[in-house]
């Protein structure tokens, strides 16, 4: 998102910045108040840095709140890009670095059309790995967790306590799963003709 101009226009009152706590993707969230700003909040990114501008009579709560829902708000509309092979390959990467020391190394990560029962796959002795494009327009921290999944398969091949342990590191790994668990819940409710059209 851009800078908002009423923000540019003047400097903020009180500006705090902390570290994210539920893995936002940047890393750092700078909060701005402002005694201009009434009612409206906006968030955009800049540079490594998630900025969220709100106005100064807030309260703590409410400022947590609307972080957390800037914050997500910001993963959809990225989401919404759909990634190609090369980039969900760099993110990967990415991915290893950030949470297993950069041990899992993946020959080659795509996305592919023909798994409707499973989110990924992965073959830890070729070391490729598949995503399912039903993932894709999906919150970044949602698709970010099943990559983490399949790269922790390349280093615990079953879904021991070991694996687990390995998406520990992972902040959003719950909400994740509750996503997903979510999909696949809704996607067994009866669809009724005619109940979308009214």
């Amino acid at each position: 998102m851009p800078a908002d101009p009423l923000h540019s226009a003047g400097t903020p009152q009180r500006s705090t910045t902390s570290q994210p706590t539920s893995g936002s993707g940047a890393s750092a969230i700078e909060v701005r108040r402002s005694s201009r700003r009434r009612r409206t909040v906006s968030a955009y990114r800049e540079g490594d840095r998630t900025v969220v501008l709100i106005p100064a009579r807030m309260s703590e709560a409410e400022e947590q709140r609307w972080v957390s829902v800037m914050l997500d708000k910001l993963a959809a509309q990225e989401s919404k890009r759909v990634l190609g092979d090369t980039e969900l390959s760099e993110r990967a990467q990415r991915l290893s670095a950030q949470y297993f020391d950069g041990r899992a190394r993946p020959a080659s990560v795509r996305w592919v059309t023909n798994q409707n029962t499973r989110w990924g796959s992965c073959t830890p002795s070729e070391g490729s790995i598949r995503l399912s494009h039903r993932l894709q327009g999906m919150p970044e921290y949602v698709v970010d967790y099943v990559l983490l999944h399949e790269l922790a398969h390349l280093l615990v091949p079953g879904h021991g306590p070991r694996f687990w342990r390995l998406l520990e590191s992972y902040p959003r790994t719950e909400r994740a799963k509750g996503y997903l668990e979510g999909v696949v819940a809704a996607d067994r409710l009866p669809h009724l003709p005619g109940v979308r059209g009214e």
